[in-house]
């Protein structure tokens, strides 16, 4: 088997809501389907994330327990930018839309600089770049 791409599927509770969330931080709709959509993608370069209203995946919930706590019941996701000032750029980005970020840009033991914001269904991302890069 030779794997040449990976496309995450996140399933969401508001399709239209979660196209906005996702251009609020820099990504594009790419396209949606249905009458009215409930399936579509969101852009970021070349990449590329699937969004399925109520379907296909679980969503988190209203957010971990306790302080710490990795289990947001939605998905965790790495997104890699070029350089740990993208970082701190996407986490100023993601503030000023009101987007939830749960971890500010740190430079981490393991040479990344990283951040991590949340999708209102509980998704995670987190957002990183060696800290070499700059």
């Amino acid at each position: 088997m030779n794997v040449s791409r990976i496309t995450p599927i996140l399933n969401v509770s508001n399709i239209a809501e979660s196209f906005d969330w996702f251009e609020k931080l820099g990504w594009n709709k790419g396209w949606d389907w249905g009458d009215p959509p409930d399936f579509g993608g969101v852009c970021c370069g070349e990449v590329e994330i699937f969004l399925c209203q109520n379907g296909q995946g679980s969503r988190g919930g209203p957010g971990p327990r306790f302080p710490g706590d990795d289990d947001t019941g939605g998905v965790w996701m790495s997104w890699w930018v070029d350089s740990p000032g993208e970082v701190d750029a996407a986490a100023a980005k993601a503030a000023d839309h009101g987007i939830q970020v749960t971890w500010p840009p740190t430079d981490e033991p393991w040479g990344c600089r990283e951040c991590h914001i949340r999708h209102p269904d509980g998704h995670t991302f987190r957002i990183s770049s060696g800290i070499e890069a700059e």
